[in-house]
């Protein structure tokens, strides 16, 4: 399984939110380029970045930065946040980014998923499925609609996408450990698309555990920062 750990990019620092609440912001790291080399340091070949400010603001705050990630470590790198057009997009990957992720638009714009598969392929773009209680998140997980997690994943697949990110919002930044039983669904509903695992990992038997489920990888953020994992425990396991 492989491992991408995550930076969370709020006003030019790498920051980790509790439960997606920006008002419990903690900064692990006040210089994005510089924890983006410590993964490259330590051996991790692909890095999850979330632009904060996007998801909140509906556009790519923080492109350059990410940018910059890209063009100083040559980590891969997927990017999610605020992607609201495929002008967005085609500026991510023409800078070298390796995978856009789309959420919001998933539940209000399903045609623009379909679009995005249409223009730039199943291997660039990534659907982000973030959910309450079992129902879609959305607007940096400041609104909820009334989708349920398994049938927007279920419609994407048959859209044609091929690779989801999946957060379990309530334990995000919490160390209670993922949500399995969620993780087990997707991963017996779908038939052809693949899941990646977000949200409440706090030691490496969580990883042990979705390795069994079959997920194909995982993001690690507050386990990581909190020094329960470690780097070198990372790459380890699949980084």
């Amino acid at each position: 399984m492989q491992i991408l750990p995550a930076i969370d990019i709020k006003d030019g620092q790498a920051v980790r939110l509790f439960k997606g609440d920006f008002a419990q912001q903690t900064v692990v790291n006040p210089d994005v380029l510089d924890q983006a080399r410590l993964f490259k340091e330590a051996g991790i070949r692909f890095i999850h970045v979330v632009d904060l400010d996007g998801a909140l603001e509906g556009k790519a705050s923080n492109r350059d930065l990410i940018a910059k990630i890209k063009e100083t470590t040559g980590l891969g790198v997927e990017v999610g946040g605020g992607i609201r057009t495929l002008e967005q997009i085609e500026d991510y990957l023409e800078v070298g980014i390796d995978r856009v992720i789309i959420g919001s638009m998933a539940v209000k714009s399903p045609g623009f998923v379909q679009a995005a598969l249409d223009k730039f392929g199943p291997d660039r773009i990534v659907v982000g499925i973030d959910a309450k209680a079992g129902l879609v998140a959305t607007e940096g997980w400041l609104e909820t609609s009334q989708v349920n997690y398994l049938d927007l994943a279920l419609a994407m697949e048959k859209m044609g996408v091929k690779l989801f990110v999946y957060t379990d919002v309530d334990r995000d930044g919490t160390l209670t450990g993922p949500n399995l039983q969620h993780y087990q669904a997707l991963m017996t509903k779908l038939t052809s698309a693949q899941v990646i695992a977000s949200g409440g990992i706090a030691q490496l038997s969580d990883l042990e555990e979705l390795a069994k489920i079959g997920l194909p990888a995982a993001i690690v953020g507050k386990a990581y920062y909190s020094g329960n994992i470690s780097l070198a425990e990372l790459k380890a396991f699949g980084g």
